[in-house]
């Protein structure tokens, strides 16, 4: 370690991996800021930000948080793009402001046994002697990073998945609070979130016909989500139908059908959810999307006061 000096230049790191899956996919899965989100970061790590122009001469900017909580950002540009044979950016790599190192990076795509065979180089220039230990690591860094870029090959392949669920809850409030709850932007917000963590980045709501609605989030490790909807009835009181979106780091994970219906009970209402969604590029829903509804709901109910009625007939049942 002690022979290092300003400009040194170590071996290439040059590392291949064959995927089950199309060139045009694999190459596809540098093309946009959302792909590079999920995958461009060893285990541990994370991009919170990215920003691609795919295109020669376009923007290849990366944040990778790191495990201890430092921003390590790579900026640069793409110096060669031809589809789908082979690409290549160059960059300066910093920490806390301050240089570490230069890379050019280079990955080609070959057919091969039925899939592609993506191989990566990078040469490097370092600048202070703190490049050693990042450069030095950078194989096994790059090995749990295309585990990463695996996955997200995997979810590209694989057809969308359809699913739904129905949920009941019974208030002990009137319908026009249960519907001013759900409809009332101010009102929403203090049920309609990820938890104590997470922070509202974005917000706006008109649940009419044709209006829409937008709750978009972040948490400490930097991923997103973002809730994008559109009304088709509403129904004061009665019904609410929608079409949402969901996003999870800018990737859209599903497309639902929502339907709402409050009905009176003795001393409340009941209200009944229906969702029917698509769930795309491989997101394996695993039934997460029900039991956060079920928890949307619960947060609901606690943010009508008052413990919720018990004993009432379900709506499926006859009196």
């Amino acid at each position: 370690m002690d022979d290092f000096y300003p400009g040194m230049k170590p071996a290439p790191l040059v590392i291949s991996r064959l995927f089950e899956a199309p060139r045009e996919t694999v190459f596809r899965a540098w093309s946009s800021a959302a792909h590079i989100r999920q995958w461009f970061s060893p285990e541990g790590c994370s991009v919170p930000e990215a920003e691609i122009d795919f295109c020669a001469g376009g923007v290849f900017a990366v944040c990778m948080l790191l495990p201890d909580g430092t921003r390590s950002w790579s900026r640069g540009s793409f110096t060669e793009i031809i589809a789908p044979e082979r690409l290549a950016f160059g960059g300066n790599v910093s920490a806390g402001g301050k240089p570490l190192f230069n890379v050019q990076t280079t990955v080609t795509f070959a057919e091969e046994a039925g899939g592609t065979r993506m191989t990566v180089r990078q040469d490097y220039e370092l600048f202070d002697k703190a490049a050693l230990h990042a450069v030095g690591g950078a194989t096994e860094g790059w090995r749990t990073t295309l585990d990463k870029f695996e996955t997200l090959i995997t979810r590209l392949v694989t057809p969308a998945v359809f699913g739904s669920f129905t949920l009941e809850r019974v208030f002990s409030a009137s319908p026009s609070q249960v519907f001013h709850a759900l409809t009332d932007i101010d009102a929403k917000g203090k049920w309609f979130a990820g938890g104590p963590e997470q922070v509202m980045v974005e917000r706006y709501m008109d649940a009419t016909p044709g209006g829409r609605e937008r709750a978009h989030g972040r948490w400490p490790n930097g991923n997103t989500s973002c809730f994008d909807a559109l009304y088709f009835d509403a129904v004061a009181d009665t019904r609410l139908v929608y079409a949402y979106e969901m996003h999870l780091n800018g990737v859209k994970i599903s497309v639902s059908l929502a339907t709402l219906e409050l009905s009176p009970v003795a001393g409340g209402t009941r209200l009944v959810v229906t969702e029917q969604g698509s769930f795309l590029d491989g997101y394996d829903d695993a039934g997460s999307r029900e039991e956060g509804t079920g928890f949307l709901l619960d947060q609901l109910g606690a943010s009508l006061g008052g413990p919720p009625l018990t004993g009432v007939p379900p709506a499926n049942c006859s009196a």
